[in-house]
Parts: structure tokens; sequence; C-alpha cells
């Protein structure tokens, strides 16, 4: 999509030189189409995939319609976590470097309350939260809300799911009724559709076509691991193609603490980030992260929607997400501003219906990949090592150590036993062995059909359930079903003489006689008590039982026996 300057946008200068100053060549779709509209006052609503320019889209218009010389809180931004207010406030700081005056300010939980009051009092333009705080902040009276003119809501659909739709909607309703409301997300359901009729004012819907949710520059793809062998894959992976930085996904701050752990001290640069982690610790975790210090984090989907870093490659899916578009969110961090990127999903049993919702949500197929062997692993490391080698022969940038070469040859060893020793001293220090896993084991099967989303089904040939009729059963078979095959026609396979065969009726209602013998004989009928009565097996009750007339409540001589007195039947 062809797309105006920034100039063409009705930017005032100040405006213009910080986008310059980033590098922004020309806007997005969604920023051309989302600028013009909010200048002129209307409320909008804006639908557009992850990494695609929001923040400038609305952040924009904000600062160009602020007053700085009133000391009170212009505009208001509502983000779903502490991550994306912090990510959102700093944009906004980028964006306005050359607006004179301008305060904008962070609010979130779990940060100190008091610094943050003494910043509101001071008066800051623009107040970028959680809904939780500012409703704190509300309640102390320390956020007045009287002349802000513009609300804007970040990733509402995620602030709904979260629970805060009350807390929402009470902002909302403390904010002017002239004001201007934006509504901005990746995604958007009922609910905001909801929220947005009920607080907007003939919103503007604005919705960037595309065929998938996910990005292009993105390659995906899905590996069949077993638990205890994803920490095992995902040190090949990350041996076999090296990322900048990279972040793993887990669904549970247990799982989180666990594979961050086994990353470690496998001689990773790794560490975590979850709920139970503090908010400065956060801080800390993501700023070594921005700065390359620690190379792997590994999170819950806390961080999904609140991290902007371009350098991130690779997103490993440790744990298939339950909603799908977590899984938007989530390989969302990578392939931005045009960049390539990996986004890796592990699956195994049940999760392949998983994946099929998540195929169907995003329209595009995920390609199955083969895990790495050992022997890729290792050919991949010679390849580089080999590499590096060269590349010191070629220049002679390296210290000559031939005096030492020099005293090995004459103890009687040869060149390429002093090398391939080297090698391997350097190997122990700096190497790492790998696992043997139960997958290197196998063979790549056929792809099962994931299309159902419930967890009956097996494989079929063509792709929903399997027809009944070509359906056999083992003799092993726990389903109850019968243990005789079927042919094509329904016809069991069982002999004739292993059940008898009636013929028939014919047309006009009668059925053929068929010979005395070949009939078969009714059971003989035995007499309780006799002594030809079939027995059975098994406890001394069972025999007693079979042999005598069954008891019923007819013949009991005590019927009351048993019961307690209240409920024993009286003559009347």
């Amino acid at each position: 999509m062809d797309t105006p300057a920034f100039s063409e946008l009705g930017l005032n200068p100040e405006l213009l030189k910080a986008v310059d100053k980033l590098g922004y060549e020309s806007p997005s779709p969604i920023q051309a189409m989302t600028i013009p509209l909010l200048l002129s006052g209307k409320d909008v609503v804006g639908l557009s995939q992850t990494g695609s320019g929001k923040t400038a889209a609305f952040g924009l218009p904000a600062l160009q319609m602020i007053d700085t010389s009133i000391k009170k809180t212009q505009v208001l931004i509502l983000c779903p976590t502490r991550e994306l207010s912090v990510q959102v406030c700093e944009e906004i700081h980028k964006l306005g470097s050359f607006v004179k005056n301008l305060t904008a300010i962070p609010v979130y939980g779990g940060a100190p309350i008091d610094r943050q009051i003494r910043y509101l009092r001071q008066g800051a333009h623009i107040v970028v939260g959680t809904p939780g705080r500012l409703m704190d902040h509300m309640e102390r009276g320390t956020l007045d809300l009287g002349v802000t003119n513009m609300v804007i809501l970040d990733e509402a659909d995620r602030m709904l799911d979260m629970g805060f739709r009350d807390d929402m909607e009470h902002i909302l309703s403390q904010a002017p009724e002239d004001r201007q409301t934006m509504f901005f997300s990746a995604t958007m359901n009922k609910a905001v559709e909801r929220l947005i009729e009920h607080f907007g004012n003939n919103a503007e819907h604005i919705s960037i076509e595309r065929k998938a949710l996910t990005v292009a520059s993105v390659e995906q793809s899905y590996f069949e691991v077993r638990n205890r062998s994803k920490i095992e894959v995902v040190s090949r992976l990350l041996d076999i193609d090296p990322p900048r930085l990279a972040i793993v996904f887990c669904n549970t701050k247990r799982m989180v603490d666990e594979c961050c752990d086994a990353l470690i001290n496998r001689g990773y640069s790794a560490d975590r980030i979850h709920g139970d982690i503090t908010q400065v610790g956060r801080e800390r975790v993501l700023k070594k992260f921005r700065s390359g210090k620690v190379e792997i984090l590994v999170a819950t989907d806390v961080a999904a929607r609140g991290l902007d870093i371009d350098e991130v490659d690779a997103v490993f899916n440790y744990d298939l997400p339950q909603d799908p578009e977590d899984y938007v969110h989530r390989i969302g961090r990578t392939g931005r501003a045009g960049r390539e990127g990996k986004a890796y999903s592990f699956v195994f049993g049940k999760d392949i219906y998983r994946l099929g919702s998540i195929e169907r949500y995003i329209k595009l197929p995920i390609q199955r990949s083969k895990i790495p062997s050992k022997e890729d692993i290792e050919g991949k490391k010679a390849d580089v090592f080999l590499e590096l080698v060269k590349g010191k022969l070629e220049t002679g940038d390296f210290k000559n150590y031939g005096d030492w070469m020099d005293r090995l040859h004459e103890q009687g060893h040869t060149t390429t036993d002093i090398a391939s020793a080297l090698l391997s001293l350097l190997r122990e220090q700096k190497g790492r062995d790998g696992e043997e896993i139960a997958e290197d084991n196998e063979q790549l099967r056929p792809e099962r059909h994931r299309s159902g989303g419930g967890s009956r089904g097996g494989r079929s040939d063509g792709g929903g359930r399997s027809d009944p009729r070509k359906r056999s059963y083992s003799r092993g078979n726990s389903g109850g079903g019968p243990r005789h095959s079927r042919d094509r026609e329904g016809n069991s396979d069982r002999r004739s003489s292993d059940r008898p065969r009636f013929e028939r009726p014919k047309s006009d209602g009668s059925r053929s006689e068929r010979p005395t013998s070949e009939r078969p004989k009714p059971k003989p009928a035995y007499r309780s008590g006799s002594d030809e009565a079939p027995k059975k097996a098994g406890h001394a009750f069972g025999e007693k039982k079979a042999a005598g007339a069954k008891r019923t409540k007819k013949n009991r001589v005590d019927k009351d026996k048993g019961k307690p007195s209240w409920s024993k039947r009286t003559s009347r």
C-alpha cells in the first residue's frame, strides 16, 4: 500500500523533526489512515496487527493537540500491563523530543506511588497507566480528568480479558463528555464493540486488510517434542541458528523458572520475567535484555504485549498458548519493522488440535520441521569454527607459535595430532555435549490431520472422520467392539461354524425350512437343586446361589431386617 509522506498528514514541524530523527521514512498504513482523522477531532477504532506502528498513530496526534502551557492532564492512555505502559511512555518521549516543556509519565502498580503523586501534582500533560493504578489516583484525588480532551485505549481487548471492564467504564465516565476517544488493538471482539458503542461518538473504524494476522516476514514452524525433551530441542535450535535475542514463552511461572535454570546450567545467557518478580526486578531484566547482556528471555504472556525490541530474531512457544490471540501477540515480538524472524512451537499429543485452531485463526498453515540431530549441530559448529580459522589464516592476524610446534614435533607428534588435541581442549572448555532424546530414534511420521478441535479422532486418509465400514478391531482392543473384522460391505469374516446361520424370509413372508440337524439346539433347562445344574466357579456363595432358588422380596422372612426402628412397617 502506497502511503503519503509524514509532511502531508498535517503534523507540525516539531513532530516532523522528531520523526525524521527516529528514521521513519514513510508512515505505515494504520498511521496514514488514522492521523488525519484524529487531527480532525473524530473518534477512531484502529485495528491493525502487532508491530504496525499503532503507538505513533495515536501518539503523534496526541502530542500535537496538547497545550503545554496548561499544567494538567490533557491526554490519558490506558494500557493492560506495566511493561506496555513503560514502552508507550518511552515512545511518547521520543516522538515529543522537540516539544518544549512536555511532561509525560507512566503510572502503574508495583512502583512507588509517592513519586507518581509528586509528578501528577506538578502537572503531567500525558499520563500513561494501567486501569488499577489510575483508579487509585482518582480515588486519592491526585488525578484530575476535568480538562482531559483525549482518552486512548491501547490493547482494549486485552484489558477486557484481564477483568478491567468496570475500571475502564468508571474512568471513561469521569472524563468530559466532549472528549475524543480512541480504541486501538491488534484484535477486536464483541466485548470491545459494546464498549465502543457505549462510550464512542460515531467512531470511524479503520481496519488494515490482511490475509493473515501474522506478518509474512516471520517463518513459523512446529516440532513434535515430548515435555522432557523440550530443553534439549531449544538448545539445539539455539546452537544451529544462533539469534541475537530470543524469547521463550511458557504458560506457567513454574515452567519459566525450570526452563530458565536449565538454560543457565547449559551455559546460555538467560533470565526470566513473570508475575512473581517485583517491578524493579522486571525492569532490570528488560534493561539487560535490550542492551544484549541477556540474550534469552524466558517469560509468561505478561510480557507478550509489552515488549518492543527490534533485535528479537526468534520466539519459542515452549508451551503452546491456550488462546490463539496469545499466539499472535507472542510471535509479534519478532519480525518487527520489516525484519525477518522465526517462531518455533512445541507440540505433542492432543496439542495438535490446538495448533489446528491457531492455524484457522491466523489463516496460515504452520509447517512441521524435523528436530536437528546431534550430528547436524556438530557439523554446524565445525563449519563456523573452520570459517573463523580460515579468516585468521587469510588475514594473518594471529600470533606465531612455531617454537611450540617444533618442540612437539621433536617429541614425535604429527601436525594433525597436535591440531586435534588443541581442538579437543577447546571443545572441553567451551563446547557442550548434547543429550540423547527419544525423538532422535523416531522417523518423521506423516502429519496428522488437525482440522478437528476435539480430543477424539485419529489419523485419516482424507481429512475428517474415518469411514466406520473400513474400521477393524484387534483382539487386544479396549473399546468393546467386535473382535472380528469386516469387509467393505460390512460382512463379517467369522466362519459359519462360529455362529448359527438363519435364512432370510421369502417375499411371501414364509421362512424356508432347514434340516433339523442344522438348527441350533436349545439349551437344556435345569431344575434348581438338581445334580446337573451348572456351577459357577469362584466363591462358594456363587455355587450356592446357582444351585438354589434366588431370594426375592416376596419370600423374605423378615422384610424389616436391617432397617432402623423409625422406618419399620407398623400394622394398621
